[in-house]
């Protein structure tokens, strides 16, 4: 067994300072092989989000990567970044800081392990196959003597996978759960195979939602890669704009970054775009996956019935059983993604606390709301759209 002494830990404050393939090598190892599990973990990705400066100065998100080295061979990465507050993070602990500050504390700054403004479970402990649970050990420990050392109130993990959250929880830091609404895909074949497996009410909904959306007069565009082009990021920074000033104040991705999608993310997103008279007037951001599509954005200039659904849902199932893709991440929130088959599915975190009382009552705290979680998924389940199986019981 090798001493987790020989281990270095290396705090970096720019992706410039460890080589692309160091990092995807515990990021994506399987991107060798074809698409990476999700891509917002990749050096590209996150590289795209610092020199954009949707992370860094002026932002909230600093970051301070961490690399565990073993003879000289990196084994662990995280996306470690301090937070001057909880926005962009879609796991909230506005609750935490109020409590914390009522008591005389300072919540802010924290240290987070996440993807930052990106709500979609994936790996956050990125760590070499040959070394999982000695790497996965050493970077929660890092990240935790850090926030220490800085004398900070707490280190949190977000969107990290069920595996990595039993591991932290055996670490002694408190699993949290959330709830969203993902698409499963049963092995269909096509959209009508999908509408086979809703209840009549709903199945004709749906295709009342898309015959109205798709007779809004104009066009929908579905490109990807090299068919994406500059003129289409003009058209979705708009759309991008309007959504962010009316859901959280200020966008939280810069126009650059989407110059940086352009130029090293072409690969990896799915661009559907609806035009009016050669004009484009909506349009939804997915990126995809091994076996996933993540919606990200939406965004309009004009309103039209249904064509949110459209864009959002059901152009990305029809993307997703076209491309053989076990699911679709619709982001956060949102009940209304029920009633068009979207499934009430548990996410996950982490949460450490300096403060010992603190962290006893926040232990507390949530346990009784991943009781209330479980419950929700259930109530939710039992309310969705899908045919009820009857079983009849004969004497």
């Amino acid at each position: 067994m090798i001493d987790e002494t020989k281990i270095n830990i290396k705090i970096l404050t720019s992706l410039s300072e460890i080589s692309q393939t160091d990092w995807d090598n515990c990021a994506c190892p399987e991107s060798k092989n074809g698409r990476p599990i999700d891509p917002f973990t990749t050096h590209r990705f996150l590289h795209a989000l610092e020199i954009s400066g949707s992370v860094g100065a002026g932002t909230g998100w600093t970051p301070h990567y961490l690399q565990a080295t073993l003879d000289a061979t990196t084994i662990g990465v995280a996306p470690l970044y301090g937070k001057l507050h909880s926005q962009g993070e879609y796991i909230f602990d506005h609750n935490f800081a109020h409590a914390y500050e009522n008591a005389g504390g300072s919540y802010y700054p924290k240290m987070q392990i996440a993807v930052p403004h990106t709500p979609a479970t994936g790996r956050r402990l990125l760590v070499s196959e040959e070394h999982k649970n000695l790497a996965q050990s050493v970077l929660i420990k890092g990240a935790v003597e850090l926030a220490t050392e800085n004398k900070l109130s707490s280190l949190h993990i977000t969107f990290c996978t069920q595996e990595e959250a039993d591991a932290g929880s055996k670490m002694g830091l408190h699993p949290r759960l959330s709830q969203q609404f993902h698409w499963i895909n049963d092995s269909y074949e096509t959209f009508d195979d999908f509408l086979t497996s809703l209840s009549s009410r709903k199945r004709k909904n749906i295709r009342r939602e898309r015959a109205q959306a798709t007779d809004f007069g104009g066009n929908i565009e579905v490109v990807t890669g090299e068919d994406i082009k500059p003129y289409h990021w003009d058209a979705f920074w708009v759309f991008y704009q309007d959504t962010g000033a009316r859901k959280w104040g200020t966008p939280y991705l810069t126009r650059a970054f989407f110059d940086e999608a352009q130029a090293h993310l072409r690969d990896d997103i799915l661009l559907i775009l609806a035009s009016l008279d050669g004009k484009y007037v909506a349009g939804a951001l997915n990126f995809i996956g091994r076996d996933t599509l993540f919606g990200r954005y939406w965004g309009c200039s004009q309103d039209f019935p249904f064509l949110h659904f459209e864009l959002c849902y059901y152009q990305a199932i029809d993307f997703a059983i076209a491309n053989g893709l076990a699911r679709v991440e619709a982001g956060a929130q949102g009940a209304h993604k029920l009633a068009r088959g979207y499934r009430p599915v548990a996410t996950h975190s982490l949460h450490w606390f300096a403060d010992t009382g603190f962290s006893d009552a926040v232990e507390r705290y949530l346990e009784a709301e991943r009781a209330a979680i479980d419950d929700e998924i259930n109530v939710l389940t039992s309310y969705g759209p899908f045919k009820k199986i009857i079983v009849e019981e004969h004497q």
